[in-house]
């Protein structure tokens, strides 16, 4: 099928096999695909273009997952890790907004006027409508002449038959069987993986659980967050009235500990400002106000941080996702969801879905909101011509996460920062550490949103082949490229869209060489595999520019104790914009809640006598003169005041404090407060100094 046969596509459906298939006996393929995700579809056509036979089984009526569904924003980080099929499908994005035909409402130079740039010189684009993008996805499998058979899901009471440590073939609730070589789970739920047994992990672990910082809960950040004081209780200011629904009274946990909670899901939403193509916010069945007194309040409080993230589409559209302290992420509503059974997880979708419709049409119909927010929100609208067949709303539920396996090799935090590297790379992840909010509580009387960490500045990463097979025990012929092992916060960096075609494509490359070999996945040749992706344009490894690395705190001479050995009061966000810092980073106060915040180094002093104190920290034009600093030394508390907006004069990066006498039977102290400031106050590491 030739590209010029889109406009068709967008028009007339593909249909699915399913007629072609029988429940009496099983249908056979080298590759079973489950789950038409855009990790899916890549994995289907890859298997296809190698000549091996394949079906691709989606449990609902439409492919393509968040990619198809809403999320036409694409997030990568850095589009120069992206290589392959995945490349190729924004190749194909930028065909199609080339011709006249597909600018309805608005110029190509309108649009890219709106996203505040110029035309851009490349081969490949990056932003799309979702209708479009599930057209390529059809014409992509029509091509390769893969088998797609919608509308089934697996069984998941007596799905997946095993012959020893394979899987032999695998059942729909319906009794269609497949039967296969080779099968993916290319599913955001992860349910081919759990019913083959498995290990997998649902929630955050620790940060014990594999030597990370920002793992775990994580108390005291700003983003996304409430910054005027909002009364989380029923009758204000009365415990005794319940809480507001979204709030639970409940402890947050403690500070990096692990926890069954799930980083919240929403939908991204389709909306226009075209008059003649909106369809009004619809006011959902069984709509509560109660649901949104928490959204009210911090309205009237003086936060309103907009109609969510509306990021420009073509055609006057948009991708609207999650913005500020109250918005379209249903914070704490689908902790259930990643190993509920199919009724569990409807449930739960729909009451996003009523949650979501009914926060939008909220803001723009009831007269407790402000006229101008009402103006505001009302001139958006679902769009008429995406989601048609759902009367304009997204069919996908924006997973972010759910199941995530346990292999023999775990991704973590410390390979997203480049401080540990794997010698089997499938493909490369190149995002932020983002994870969305998991729960919103109380603290000090006031709501508090926890568990959304946005952390980054580092480059491309590798990811490693055996984070995307089982260990060999539990499973010998599967591949995971979407629900793959990783830890929650790496799973944050990895979990993008073009990352999953990539893996996808990978998973199926190696599913073809186990085939030809004849040996179970976790036994194939590494060098032929990589091989054959590099042939196939995928990208490994990273050999363009890194980002700045701070120094090594062991690498210091000294008694050094950097920020993120620090015990932090208030919301710091972690800052890498200005050089000259100690490892990963430096604290920012950015410049919010003075006298809120501070920074409390323990510093273990093996030998007594006297040491020169030093602080580190990154200076510029907007920092305070006025940072308060105590040192607890042997003989009782010393103030200083630090002048951050004049450059550290040890080495660029350390201000000398103070010739101090500590004793070792305890450890010395040394606290950065934000009283009285005015300015950005940063905080980046301790030093001491033998005076001798």
């Amino acid at each position: 099928m030739s590209r010029n046969s889109l406009v068709s596509l967008l028009a007339v459906p593909m249909l699915a096999a399913n007629a072609l298939l029988s429940a009496a006996e099983p249908a056979r393929f080298d590759v079973v695909v489950y789950g038409g995700t855009s990790g899916g579809i890549a994995a289907a056509v890859q298997t296809a273009r190698l000549g091996k036979s394949v079906v691709l089984i989606e449990p609902t009526k439409h492919v393509g997952g968040l990619t198809s569904g809403g999320l036409g924003a694409t997030d990568i980080g850095n589009k120069g890790a992206i290589g392959g099929i995945s490349r190729e499908f924004y190749k194909r994005i930028h065909a199609y907004y080339q011709k006249p035909a597909s600018w309805t409402v608005q110029t190509p130079d309108e649009y890219w006027k709106l996203r505040g740039r110029g035309t851009p010189q490349e081969d490949t684009m990056w932003t799309f409508e979702p209708r479009v993008a599930e057209a390529i996805y059809r014409e992509m499998l029509a091509e390769a002449h893969v088998e797609l058979v919608e509308g089934r899901r697996l069984d998941l009471k007596s799905g997946v038959v095993k012959d020893g440590a394979r899987i032999a073939q695998i059942k729909m609730e319906d009794g269609t069987t497949f039967a296969g070589g080779m099968f993916i789970d290319a599913t955001y739920e992860g349910d081919l993986m759990a019913e083959a047994g498995v290990a997998y992990h649902v929630g955050r672990e620790a940060n014990s659980v594999y030597q990370e910082t920002i793992n775990g809960v994580q108390l005291g950040l700003k983003s996304h967050q409430f910054s005027v004081p909002v009364d989380p209780y029923v009758k204000p200011g009365d415990p005794t009235s319940g809480v507001l629904p979204g709030v639970h009274a409940g402890s947050p946990g403690e500070q990096g500990s692990g926890d069954k909670r799930v980083q919240a899901y929403n939908f991204r939403m389709c909306l226009t400002d075209v008059p003649t193509n909106r369809i009004p916010f619809p006011k959902p069945a069984g709509y509560d106000p109660l649901r949104y007194e928490l959204a009210l309040r911090t309205i009237v409080a003086g936060q309103w941080d907009g109609l969510g993230a509306p990021s420009a589409m073509p055609n006057r559209k948009t991708d609207t996702n999650n913005r500020g302290a109250f918005s379209s992420d249903n914070i704490g509503m689908n902790y259930d969801y990643p190993d509920g059974d199919y009724a569990t997880r409807a449930a739960i979708w729909k009451e996003h879905e009523q949650y979501q419709q009914g926060w939008c049409w909220f803001l723009a119909n009831d007269e407790r909101v402000p006229q101008k927010i009402r103006e505001q929100v009302s001139k958006w609208g679902l769009a008429k011509d995406e989601f048609v067949d759902n009367g304009g709303w997204p069919h996908q539920l924006y997973v972010r996460e759910a199941r995530r396996m346990i292999s023999d090799y775990v991704m973590t935090e410390h390979n997203c920062r480049g401080d540990r590297t794997v010698d089997d790379p499938v493909g490369l992840a190149a995002y932020t550490m983002d994870s969305h909010n998991v729960q919103r509580y109380i603290q000090d009387g006031y709501a508090r949103n926890e568990g959304d960490v946005q952390v980054g500045g580092f480059a491309p990463y590798s990811i490693s082949y055996k984070s995307i097979v089982p260990r060999r025990a539990e499973c010998a012929n599967l591949f995971v490229p979407v629900c793959l092992a990783a830890s929650h916060i790496a799973y944050g960096s990895i979990r993008m869209e073009p990352v999953f075609m990539v893996l996808g494509q990978s998973s199926a490359t190696a599913a073809v060489l186990a085939l030809d070999a004849g040996c179970d996945v976790q036994a194939i040749d590494y060098g032929k595999l990589r091989a054959r992706l590099e042939a196939d344009n995928q990208i490994l490894e990273w050999t363009g520019p890194k980002p700045y690395r701070g120094a090594a705190a062991e690498s210091l001479p000294g008694i050094v104790v950097d920020g993120d050995q620090a015990e932090l009061v208030g919301d710091w966000t972690e800052g890498h914009t200005v050089r000259g810092y100690v490892g990963k980073g430096y604290l920012h106060d950015e410049d919010a809640d003075k006298g809120k915040k501070s920074v409390t180094f323990t510093i273990a002093v093996p030998k007594a006598g006297k040491y020169e104190v030093r602080l580190a920290y990154t200076s510029l034009g907007n920092r305070a003169t006025n940072v308060p600093v105590t040192v607890t030394a042997a003989d009782g508390e010393h103030r200083y005041t630090v002048n951050q907006k004049k450059p550290p004069e040890i080495d660029g990066m350390f201000h000398k404090l103070a010739v101090l006498e500590f004793g070792s039977d305890k450890p010395a102290l040394l606290v950065v407060e934000t009283t009285g400031t005015q300015g950005h106050v940063i905080v980046d590491a301790v030093q001491l100094m033998s005076a001798k």
